[in-house]
Parts: C-alpha cells; structure tokens; sequence
C-alpha cells in the first residue's frame, strides 16, 4: 500500500516511518485520510462534551496526550506519543516534553495570576502547544481543541468556533488562520482571538 500525501501550506510532511503508523491500509489518499481523521476529532469532541474536566487536569502533560490518543488512536500507531523525528518547524524532539511541561506550568501561572483574559490563555496555549508541534501530526486540531476545552470546561465560556470551519483544507479561512499565527508568532494575539471567536 503506498499512502500518497500532498501536504497544503501550514502542514508538516510525515516521514516513511511515520506513514507506516497507519491503522487503516484502505486510505491512500489525503482526502481519504483527512476524512477518517475528521471523524476522529468528532469522536474526542462528544468524549469531551460528556465529561467535566478541571483546570488542573486539561494543563497536565497526561491530559493532553490522552486527547491527542483520542483523536487519532483509531488511525495512527502512534497517536498520543510525542514525535520522535525532527520536522521543518516545532521545538527539537528531544526537547518537546520539557516545552510542553514549561507551556503548561506558564498556563497556570497565567491562570492562578489572572496575567490575561480566559479567551487570550486558551488561544495563548493553542498557539504554543502548535509551535512546540510535539506529535508527527494533527498538531493544528489539537491545539485547537485543547484551547476549547480549556476555555469551556476550564473557564465556562462557550468553546471557539475558528472560523467555524474545517481548516484542514486550503482556502481563505486556512489562509487567515495561517496570518494570525504568524502575527502570534511576534506577540500580538489579536487577530488569533479574534478569528478563534468568528
């Protein structure tokens, strides 16, 4: 079986060894893989909908590693395992645990010290959680969902609707979710908060 992958701007190229992770040999094809993995994100959000989770519990590395194993257990071997493997972008792999530990201890600190708004720490840790890039893929569809429970369970505000679209896909949504990164990227959040609650 060879799984052909064209991967859009924004996304990190799986290697061999990472493809080969696949549970499902009948996809072949991106969109056969974005559609599995979308069910997936769908499984997690209803587990998370019948389930009441702290603050406590969602800024813990075991949190979100069972989200990601959620999300994806059903299609990667490797869903809810830190990457081996280095990519164009994200922290070193052998520096994720320690920059994902160092993003939740400042979430709660933000948290505990109310640094900023609810919407501004879980968009805040969205954007890190992405840039640390710490699983071979749906980084992008995990930060986001982290940061809605967060903000859901852990604050009580109503969860994001990013664009209220799949940005898995090209198009203008992806286009200016990708500029708002970019902007965090350099400290000014405005526009990621904004976008999070279009």
């Amino acid at each position: 079986m060879g799984l052909s992958l064209d991967f859009p701007d924004g996304q990190t190229p799986l290697d061999e060894d990472e493809k080969e992770g696949l549970l499902i040999s009948t996809i072949t094809t991106r969109g056969e893989l974005d559609e599995f993995e979308q069910l997936g994100v769908e499984k997690a959000m209803e587990w998370t909908r019948s389930r009441k989770f702290g603050l406590q519990q969602i800024l813990t590395e075991d949190f979100a590693v069972e989200l990601h194993k959620m999300m994806f257990g059903d299609i990667w071997r490797w869903a809810g395992q830190f990457r081996t493997t280095n990519k164009n972008l994200g922290a070193d792999k052998s520096e994720i645990r320690t920059e994902v530990k160092k993003l939740l201890d400042d979430c709660r600190y933000w948290v505990d010290k109310n640094v900023f708004p609810a919407d501004e720490i879980a968009v805040r840790l969205s954007h890190r959680m992405v840039s640390i890039h710490p699983f071979p893929n749906g980084n992008g569809r995990h930060s986001r969902l982290i940061a809605d429970i967060l903000v859901s369970h852990g604050f009580g505000q109503p969860a994001f609707s990013w664009g209220s679209i799949n940005l898995t896909s090209p198009g203008a949504a992806r286009s200016a979710y990708l500029r708002a990164l970019r902007e965090a990227d350099n400290n000014d959040y405005r526009s990621l908060i904004a976008f999070a609650r279009q």
